[in-house]
């Protein structure tokens, strides 16, 4: 399987809380015990290395609303081997990677208040806005040699100051300070041009798709 999705599998479950990976011989399986998103299967192959055959049978064997998949793949071609049972997100996501080096840790803006802290093997980042309202925040989960970014968000009125960057180089230096040497994320479109302009790279295009029949009720 993919070292890197297997570094994102292991780093996201810290991450989000989520129960231990289950080993499958496609990939993982992790248990999330939430309304709309009870279980996701995770395939470990990325690219052309995913083949169709794999794709149906996981797909296939997925009874229960509320199930997710990631593949590594584009949309447009794992959306041919799904049925109409299954929502796929239009957008596509992105695995991404980055080298981690030492750094001096970023101040914030002047007027604004940087905050960091760590619980259960995962630190938190958050910059309050001069007002005290939330400006943005994000986390990450190191795991040895390579550490997850995780859920970063900015607050629409905040965006294009530098917010982005500064979560995200402060989370870099946290995991460096841990002995992390590559961050790894699943990025969105609109945090692709954030995370590429502080150099990080695309290794696969990601590929969501909720397992909701057409009488369902989608989140």
């Amino acid at each position: 399987m993919d070292g890197t999705v297997q570094a994102w599998v292991n780093g996201w479950v810290v991450s989000r809380g989520a129960a231990p990976p289950t080993t499958e011989p496609w990939g993982w399986t992790i248990d999330m015990g939430m309304h709309g998103h009870v279980t996701r299967h995770v395939l470990g192959a990325t690219g052309d290395g995913l083949d169709e055959t794999t794709v149906r049978k996981v797909a296939g064997a997925v009874t229960g609303h509320g199930v997710w998949l990631k593949a590594f793949r584009d949309p447009s071609v794992v959306s041919r081997w799904l049925d109409e049972n299954w929502w796929i997100d239009p957008e596509p996501g992105y695995l991404m990677t980055i080298p981690l080096t030492a750094g001096s840790a970023p101040a914030a803006p002047d007027g604004y208040r940087l905050r960091s802290w760590s619980r259960g093997g995962v630190t938190r980042v958050m910059v309050a806005a001069p007002d005290g309202s939330l400006a943005a925040r994000g986390q990450i989960t190191p795991t040895g040699e390579t550490a997850v970014v995780d859920q970063i968000e900015t607050a629409p009125e905040h965006r294009r100051k530098g917010m982005g960057s500064l979560v995200m180089r402060t989370l870099q230096d946290v995991a460096v300070r841990q002995g992390a040497r590559t961050g790894v994320l699943a990025g969105t479109p609109a945090g692709r041009g954030l995370y590429e302009a502080l150099g990080w790279t695309v290794v696969a295009p990601l590929t969501s798709a909720k397992y909701a029949p057409p009488a369902t009720a989608r989140d």
